[in-house]
């Protein structure tokens, strides 16, 4: 068994929470300079030019790449030879996006209550997702979700009739109505199967995967593919301007679901990507 403190753990969390919200990955960044090369409008051009300067600003001068500096996700995989020793693991990761985004000067942008809107200050708490997972280690993943991309997420519960053609309309769909809100070019994070709930989780676990990598099944990657090209051929373009590159990515999830359900989420991330990992 292995031993680790809660005092790690917060430290950790706040690290990569200023991280994230001034670096963006390389994998971000390998993929717009290629959209950058694919896209065919001038002003669709522009827009990625900026996006890359607006990256290598951030990461330079150490300030936030985006004024929404999102919702804090983690996502923690636990190993089941790890015993935490201290306060609460949720107590300790708040505490970590709180001194986190206090002392990387990040927007606030929690509201205690959904309909008082009274803000929390501190931009806590987090979305916390724990997995137990073989080993000894501490798996700690970090990702800023910003408002506009996160309004425009969709979960919908189809038929299985429905089948393969119905999930690339809804997804598609969805873009679609979504149009400039997110911010494109997006990363289209898609669940598929599981239940209500477990799709939607999907989905976001979804857009963690390197940007552009393809799922390990071959017809799932091959739906990935096909359902790039449909959202690509919308022509909503970087920022909405118009053109070919509407999403650098689409990255699907599958999971096992009930013989009346096929269920499908749709998580839309925007082009200031923040996912950080790091390992204890």
């Amino acid at each position: 068994m292995r031993q680790i403190n809660t005092e790690e753990i917060t430290d950790t969390v706040e690290k990569i929470c200023i991280d994230a919200n001034y670096n963006l990955g390389d994998d971000l960044v390998v993929s717009l300079q290629n959209a950058l090369n694919n896209e065919e409008s001038p002003l669709g051009k522009e827009v990625i030019v900026q996006i890359l300067q607006n990256a290598e600003i951030g990461k330079n001068e150490q300030v936030p790449v985006c004024q929404d500096t999102g919702f804090a996700v983690v996502f923690i995989e636990i190993g089941q030879e790890v015993i935490i020793e201290g306060q609460s693991l949720q107590e300790a990761i708040n505490e970590g996006v709180r001194r986190g985004y206090k002392n990387g000067y990040l927007r606030k942008s929690i509201v205690k209550n959904p309909l008082d809107r009274v803000n929390t200050g501190d931009n806590t708490p987090a979305a916390i997702h724990t997995d137990i997972v073989p080993g000894d280690k501490l798996k700690i993943t970090f990702i800023a979700k910003g408002g506009g991309c996160e309004n425009m997420s969709r979960t919908a519960m189809l038929t299985p009739a429905q089948g393969r053609d119905g999930v690339i309309d809804f997804v598609v769909n969805t873009v679609k109505n979504a149009g400039a809100n997110p911010c494109p070019p997006i990363i289209v994070g898609v669940g598929l199967g599981g239940t209500f709930e477990y799709a939607t989780l999907l989905s976001k676990k979804a857009i963690l995967r390197p940007v552009g990598s393809h799922n390990n099944d071959s017809n799932t990657a091959n739906l990935e593919a096909d359902l790039l090209e449909g959202i690509n051929k919308l022509g909503i373009g970087p920022q909405g301007f118009g053109g070919k590159v509407t999403a650098l990515a689409v990255h699907v999830e599958t999971y096992p679901c009930h013989i009346a359900s096929l269920p499908v989420a749709v998580n839309i991330e925007c082009h200031s990507h923040r996912p950080k990992t790091i390992m204890i």
